[in-house]
């Protein structure tokens, strides 16, 4: 047996319990010298727990780990990394107060005569970033960049580690396709006959780009490993979830044309920073798709929509009114509701429970002479929780304790339950499983069918396809162009996606 070929990170028999949640069970795993394994599962299949017992944040219950045949259980983050083990997670672990430099080598600053030599950090970062052809400035702040640069920053810093395993929780959740390719570079640079990556991720598409075998689990048990390129994906999403997932199935191209009924109607919408005279008009029953690449402006119009920041109109109008949105209370009160692609920060209140979250836009309507109605808080909290199945132990876990798939579907059920007439979806599947995006693409439909008006924006170009009937493409603060569900194909979005110069269309319906 060849040195790539044999184990380099071993898991044998671990389990663990939490409190009514039993994570993990006689979970095994095995990564190769030289490889890139793929690892899959549901949200709440322990995916996650698994990493951080590998990585000293959890202490295993039971079980072993073996590194190149050596035992270990790693005492702390710190420990693992000192092992050769660096993860980067599924949530972000960066002090936005801090520049990217400093968060990179935190603890590990160069110093000159026993201070801390600003300008040797950043150019060791710059140096960093020049081998991952990553364009970010060191010196800017971590609080002030995107949700996308953030997961850059975190890659960044695990890459910087002169590790052995490299573990990556949902590392491309916020990237764009090109983000991607570079990423996947980035790791094929990596892996050598010493090193290895353990590489999760909910989209199908990159293991067979990526990994040379898969393994999945299911409900905190292992169920099978296959080699990448003996199997299909249908064949691995059918080990993931026990169940048939349903087609690629495109909405009709005249399901949404049907009707003039203009709900939302925006004229000149710019902002200090980026956006300039976006305009576009969006109809009851409709899914507008925003696409682009990243940095192009789709965020901001979201966030300018529910006045979360500082924009001016030429006109907005909601069901033909004019209005003002000065904040995204003011939003809420005429029925748009804005799901947040940062759920950590925007959408809940993480020690807060399951019930709390949900029923936080809707208080109003379940309280009667100043009190809160409880008893009707529970049944339509239980509800939403069982219509989206959102997996935990009951609605009065922390909603920390649950996974990031089942965390989305709070803020989900949040708005659902607020009945609003439009909603805004940015990046509604990021870090949700195959199982859970088909549910969530499901519920979308249906809420179109009902007469909502959605706004959806996502880095997934097949999502965007698969779901709207119209598709607003973006480019450097500018809509570029509209695409019909006839006319798009991928090819179509990143012409436009990469047009630098706005396109005069006429009226903004087109």
């Amino acid at each position: 047996m060849t040195a790539d070929q044999t184990t380099l990170l071993s898991v044998r028999g671990v389990g663990k319990t939490f409190p009514g949640v039993r994570a993990l069970h006689n979970m095994q795993l095995d990564l190769r010298h030289g490889e890139v394994l793929a690892l899959v599962g549901e949200n709440g299949a322990g995916k996650s727990t698994l990493m951080k017992l590998l990585s000293g944040i959890y202490v295993p219950d039971e079980g072993t780990f073996e590194l190149n045949g050596v035992a270990f259980t790693p005492a702390g983050p710190k420990h693992a990394q000192e092992l050769g083990i660096s993860i980067i997670h599924q949530e972000f672990n960066l002090m936005p107060d801090l520049t990217v430099a400093q968060n990179i080598y935190i603890g590990r600053e160069p110093r000159r005569y026993g201070m801390l030599s600003e300008r040797a950090l950043n150019r060791k970062t710059q140096d960093l970033f020049d081998r991952m052809s990553l364009k970010l400035d060191p010196r800017e702040r971590c609080g002030e960049l995107t949700v996308a640069k953030q997961q850059m920053v975190e890659i960044a810093k695990a890459l910087s580690h002169d590790s052995k395993v490299i573990i990556m929780d949902e590392p491309t959740a916020a990237l764009n396709d090109a983000e991607v390719a570079t990423l996947h570079e980035l790791i094929r640079g990596f892996v050598s006959p010493e090193t290895g990556v353990i590489y999760i991720s909910h989209r199908m598409d990159e293991l067979k780009q990526i990994s040379q075998r898969i393994t999945v689990i299911r409900d905190g048990e292992y169920v099978d490993t296959v080699d990448t390129g003996e199997t299909t994906m249908r064949e691995v999403i059918s080990l993931m979830v026990g169940r048939s997932i349903s087609g690629e199935q495109r909405p009709a191209a005249d399901e949404a044309d049907n009707t003039d009924d203009v709900v939302l109607s925006v004229a000149g919408l710019t902002t200090p920073s980026l956006l300039k005279g976006v305009s576009f008009a969006l109809r009851r029953g409709e899914i507008l798709g925003f696409a682009g690449l990243m940095g192009a402006g789709r965020t901001e119009v979201a966030r300018a929509l529910v006045g979360a920041d500082k924009a001016s109109f030429e006109r907005l109008q909601v069901k033909g009114d004019d209005v003002r949105i000065p904040n995204p209370a003011a939003a809420a009160k005429l029925g748009i509701g804005y799901l947040s692609e940062d759920r950590k920060h925007l959408g809940l209140m993480l020690e807060r429970d399951v019930k709390e979250n949900i029923m936080l836009s809707s208080l109003a309507e379940n309280s009667a002479a100043g009190f809160i109605r409880d008893a009707s808080l529970r049944r339509t909290a239980d509800e939403y929780a069982r219509k989206l199945r959102i997996k935990t132990p009951s609605i009065r876990q922390l909603a920390r304790n649950l996974s990031g798939g089942n965390q989305q579907k709070v803020v989900i059920a949040k708005w659902l339950v607020k009945d609003c007439d439009i909603l805004i979806f940015d990046e509604p599947t990021r870090g949700i499983d195959v199982g859970a995006k088909d549910e969530i693409y499901k519920l979308l439909n249906e809420l179109a069918a009902a007469g909502k008006a959605i706004i959806m924006i996502s880095s997934e170009l097949p999502e965007v396809l698969r779901l709207s009937h119209r598709i607003a493409v973006m480019c450097e603060g500018r809509i570029t162009g509209f695409l019909s569900n006839a006319e798009a194909t991928q090819e179509n979005i990143m012409e436009l996606a990469t047009r630098r110069v706005s396109i005069t269309t006429g009226a903004p319906t087109l």
